[in-house]
């Protein structure tokens, strides 16, 4: 059953130097219980759609229609928004010091959230902040409950956003980039910590990153984006194995992994200006199979013959034939690295 269904979602930002299109015509949908990833490049829109959904992108031009349960976020009151996040929809932010709050305990701060939508004393609000950091593997709950944010580690703090984040139970958890700022083995913590949550709560999860290896292991559909607008969708294996946009392979290329020497093929140039957009495709000036329509013509999500359904790529160049070949040998090889 699909629980938000995102449809032609545009996000501008007027500024001194011109309007940002943060988020172009993009489209997606998540269902109960599953984990869509969403990949690219920092500005590439990704944290400007989810933040777009939830009100939470201050100064937006926002278009489009966000149907979550059959509501539309983008139309929605402020205040029925405003119920509805935490208590239907959990955020966990790249930076749990964002989250907390440095001069109040952690366990007032979760109680709160619970508090904020529930009709119950502060006793069972403590009571309840007190199991939810048991459940979030945080050692000693009763102790530390009445601990500070600065009394935890960067892993630990995000565990209580997290426990935040999951108070009511969400039927939704957005996570945008939770283990950037934290080292690899914290990362796969963070990581197994939230797959296990989303099967004991049955929570549908949008994973955003840049890190095509924390998809891997979390994620049943991938979304990537490039300067605001999808370039490609399928399910994950299709995504790692039997890519088709250029920017998808060349993200796979260039994923270093330690034990293993291999020659990483970056992406040449940087992400277009989101003022300034190129004509035609957006990544055009930065890939090696670019044909002349690509400078002119902007390629819409198209199916891919690739024989996956629901494969869809926005390029000209075709499902099938050399350059096609070519792709495959090296993104196969980027996907056999990244694999955990």
């Amino acid at each position: 059953m699909t629980l938000l269904d995102v449809q032609n979602l545009s996000v501008a930002f007027n500024t001194a130097d011109g309007v940002v299109k943060a988020v172009r015509s993009t489209s997606f949908s998540v269902d109960a219980g599953r984990t869509l990833g969403v990949v690219g490049e920092s500005g590439s829109g990704k944290s400007v759609t989810v933040q777009s959904l939830l009100g939470l992108a201050r100064g937006a031009q926002v278009t489009g229609k966000a149907l979550f349960n059959g509501a539309d976020l983008i139309s929605m009151k402020v205040d029925d928004l405003r119920r509805l996040r935490g208590a239907e929809i959990g955020m966990v932010f790249q930076d749990p010091l964002t989250s907390l709050h440095p001069h109040y305990r952690i366990g007032r701060q979760i109680a709160e959230m619970v508090l904020a939508h529930e009709d119950v004393s502060k006793r069972v609000a403590l009571e309840r902040a007190t199991d939810l950091l048991a459940m979030t593997g945080i050692p000693r709950p009763k102790q530390r409950v009445d601990d500070y944010p600065h009394q935890f580690s960067g892993g630990m703090r995000q565990r209580v956003v997290i426990a935040m984040a999951i108070a009511l139970e969400p039927a939704l958890l957005i996570a945008d980039e939770p283990t950037t700022a934290l080292d690899v083995t914290v990362q796969a913590q963070i990581i197994e910590l939230i797959k296990k949550l989303q099967a004991e709560l049955n929570m549908a999860v949008i994973m955003i990153t840049h890190d095509l290896g924390v998809v891997a292991d979390i994620a049943d559909s991938v979304m990537v984006m490039y300067a605001g607008r999808p370039v490609e969708k399928a399910d994950r294996d299709t995504i790692y194995y039997r890519s088709h946009h250029p920017y998808t392979g060349g993200l796979l290329e260039s994923i270093p992994v330690r034990g293993q020497r291999h020659e990483l093929r970056p992406i040449p140039g940087t992400p277009p200006s989101l003022i300034n957009l190129p004509s035609g495709c957006s990544f055009h000036p930065r890939c090696r199979f670019v044909m002349d329509r690509c400078r002119t013509e902007l390629p819409p999500l198209m199916q891919v013959d690739t024989g996956v359904d629901a494969h869809q790529s926005a390029c000209w160049l075709p499902g099938s034939g050399s350059w096609w070949e070519e792709r495959q040998a090296t993104v196969q090889a980027a996907a056999e690295r990244s694999r955990p």
